[in-house]
């Protein structure tokens, strides 16, 4: 036996999902768990490097978020293992799957800090939507059960960014 083998064998977990079902849920979960990644970074990002005014509110509001988001990871990429999936293995295969932009500049108003993690959130919730139609083609309802919760979350962050930008 080859070691390829050998390792996809010993990765292998047991699963009434068919092969074709694993291979397709598991492509849509790697890819919102590099846009995860994606936004959490973006998130942070904003939050250390928040100013003016309102410093304390926006910090605090995105420390919360990123926590948030971080937590979804683990979630995303133990699911894809539990139903015989692979998932993200390095920085470049976030790169590669990543939907979200990242945002390096320099600088960034507030207003749109908010306002971008606003769009990116909203993109997100769209693309939970998807892999939540990919999920019910496969009859996978653990997975899609747990992507509803992920579409609350992420709607409820849009709602708390959407507020926020509207009073500046």
């Amino acid at each position: 036996m080859s070691k390829a083998t050998l390792k996809t064998n010993v990765l292998d977990t047991p699963t009434d999902l068919g092969h074709d079902s694993v291979a397709e849920i598991s492509l849509e979960l790697r890819k919102l768990l590099a846009d995860v990644f994606g936004l959490y970074v973006k998130t942070k990002n904003f939050h250390w490097h928040m100013s003016g005014r309102h410093f304390r509110d926006y910090h605090l509001l995105l420390d919360e978020q990123s926590d948030q988001i971080f937590a979804m990871t683990d979630e995303i990429a133990e699911r894809a293992r539990k139903i015989g999936g692979t998932t993200l293995h390095s920085i470049g295969e976030i790169a590669k799957h990543q939907r979200l932009k990242d945002n390096s500049e320099e600088f960034v108003a507030p207003k749109e800090m908010l306002a971008e993690l606003l769009a990116d959130n909203q993109k997100l919730t769209q693309y939970l939507r998807a892999a939540h139609e990919v999920c019910e083609k496969h009859n996978d309802i653990a997975t899609a059960s747990l992507i509803e919760v992920w579409v609350d979350q992420t709607e409820r962050r849009t709602w708390f960014l959407f507020e926020t930008v509207q009073e500046l």
